[in-house]
């Protein structure tokens, strides 16, 4: 699969500036920011951001844009969104595939309500932003904890909104894996029904355990042997993706996130000899 932003890739953060502009991994491909968090930035945080951005291939997984709300989408910021995209030669975006605003901004990934209503609502709501900007979109599979008013199953949600859309997928493995063990079915299954060629690339992460039956992703701890498993199973069924390791907080030394990068290397490695690859 030949992307223009390479094969492994690690979530950005404010703290890891110095380091990765002093000595900046060599197993790094790609890095990825929320454009919210560095849209408004001035000062040194601007300079760093726009000398790594100039060096390194950038990716952008967005927070705010609220695909399936029910309120006016937000044209300004995707406007905003452009500018920035061309500035730093962003090379994909993505978007949660859930809301955060009605009547204000909640500050969290709330559930789009699985109906054939919300398929309709959020596809044309993508099919503009598409439009707006003038480049494909990705969306991503989302945790999530309860289904009101639920119709269809996750999955057919999932591809159906993907279809009517025409955009492409963010396949976020550690998700996959903790919805699998929250609302009872097969990982393997909801992984091998995704449509391969939409995939624009995969996001791996760790999660807290709640209790046996209830985990919570958040992004603030290593990578579980299960998902590394899921990982594994997921290039077996669509081939090896471009992959990035995300941790957004607890996050360690740099020495400890970049084993967890070269696992995702090693996974990568291992698939492609299996396949007879080069």
């Amino acid at each position: 699969m030949n992307k223009p932003f390479g094969m492994v890739g690690m979530g950005l953060r404010r703290e890891m500036l110095d380091d990765i502009l002093a000595s900046p991994p060599q197993q790094v491909d790609y890095y990825e920011v929320a454009p919210e968090n560095w849209m408004t930035l001035g000062g040194k945080y601007a300079a760093q951001f726009s000398e790594l951005t100039a060096r390194h291939p950038f990716v952008c997984h967005g927070l705010s844009l609220s695909l399936g709300s029910p309120a006016p989408l937000d044209t300004q910021f995707v406007s905003d969104l452009k500018t920035f995209f061309a500035t730093h030669n962003i090379r994909c975006y993505s978007e949660h595939l859930s809301y955060c605003s009605g009547d204000g901004h909640m500050y969290d990934l709330m559930p789009i309500p699985f109906t054939e209503e919300a398929v309709k609502h959020t596809a044309a709501r993508i099919r503009e932003v598409q439009d707006r900007l003038e480049r494909r979109i990705a969306v991503e599979n989302v945790s999530y904890y309860a289904a009101p008013g639920q119709q269809l199953s996750e999955l057919d949600f999932t591809r159906a909104v993907l279809e009517e859309a025409d955009c492409d997928l963010l396949l976020d493995v550690n998700n996959i894996y903790v919805n699998s063990i929250n609302h009872g079915y097969d990982a393997r299954a909801f992984l091998a029904a995704m449509p391969s060629e939409r995939i624009a690339y995969g996001h791996i992460a760790g999660h807290y355990v709640e209790a046996p039956d209830l985990l919570v992703d958040t992004h603030g701890d290593a990578v579980c042997d299960p998902v590394w498993q899921l990982l594994q199973q997921a290039y077996q069924i669509h081939g090896v993706f471009p992959t990035l390791l995300e941790r957004d907080f607890n996050i360690p030394p740099m020495a400890q996130l970049l084993e967890e990068v070269d696992q995702i290397h090693v996974v990568q490695s291992l698939d492609k000899s299996q396949r007879g690859i080069a």
